[in-house]
């Protein structure tokens, strides 16, 4: 595993420097995973295959795909994954930008897009990607922060299942934050994703924040997703678990 350690500790050093065991746990959570070494890949164009999306929503130049943000869609992998963690870095272009990355995508879902549905999303767990403006604009437009959202990295079912780790929104539906780690318009976050045995963890810029488990479906594909606004993603990295 590509493991850049950054205040990471193993549990035993950490309680000879006097440490409670939620302390320990609390620090664990900070880890940045490059995606280098044994067992990892990159994933490119030739990985992933137009869903619903126009065929210039989408171009990768110099290993970064590029997407316009129209219409509403997807591009999905070719291939499924169960067990696996993946890293990514994403960037949005414009102001308050939407978009996400879907895991463990239906191939029901998607079958269904491919053949009527542009403008629409699979069904599967999305781990959101929006940029700090969308919760700006959001309050003044309505003059209250929202509490169903928020820009740091929600992970919810999207026409599936899944229990959420706390925080979460009022709904339950949604795994909100502990920390608020997203960086704004034009810079580069970083994503790693780990997804096994039907439960999802996510790290934001090398710290863990949110996730579920329960999830179902529990196999499927992974989508990047197209939501309105130009984005950007580079360093898609995949290694495949047990």
């Amino acid at each position: 595993m590509g493991l850049c350690l950054v205040g990471l500790i193993a549990p035993s050093v950490a309680k000879e420097k006097g440490g409670t065991q939620n302390e320990d746990a609390k620090y664990l959570r900070k880890a940045f995973i490059d995606g280098r070494g044994q067992g990892w890949r990159a994933l490119g164009a030739a990985d992933f295959e137009n869903v619903n999306c126009d065929p210039d929503t989408w171009s990768w130049r110099d290993g970064v795909a590029h997407c316009s943000g129209k219409p509403v869609g997807v591009i999905a992998s070719k291939t499924p994954f169960t067990n696996f963690e993946m890293v990514v870095e994403w960037r949005h272009l414009r102001y308050a930008g939407n978009s996400g990355i879907f895991v463990w995508a239906s191939k029901k879902s998607l079958d269904q897009l491919r053949s009527d549905s542009k403008g629409r999303l699979p069904a599967g767990i999305e781990v959101q990607v929006l940029d700090l403006g969308y919760e700006v604009n959001w309050e003044k437009n309505k003059g209250e922060k929202p509490d169903w959202f928020t820009s740091h990295g929600d992970v919810f079912p999207v026409r599936a299942k899944m229990k959420p780790f706390p925080p979460m929104a009022p709904n339950k539906q949604r795994s909100f934050p502990i920390k608020r780690l997203t960086k704004g318009i034009n810079k580069w976050n970083h994503y790693y994703i780990r997804c096994i045995n039907g439960e999802v963890r996510l790290w934001v810029n090398g710290e863990e924040v949110s996730g579920g488990t329960q999830c179902e479906p529990k196999t499927g594909y992974l989508c990047l997703e197209s939501e309105g606004s130009p984005v950007e993603f580079r360093n898609l990295r995949i290694r495949v678990l047990p």
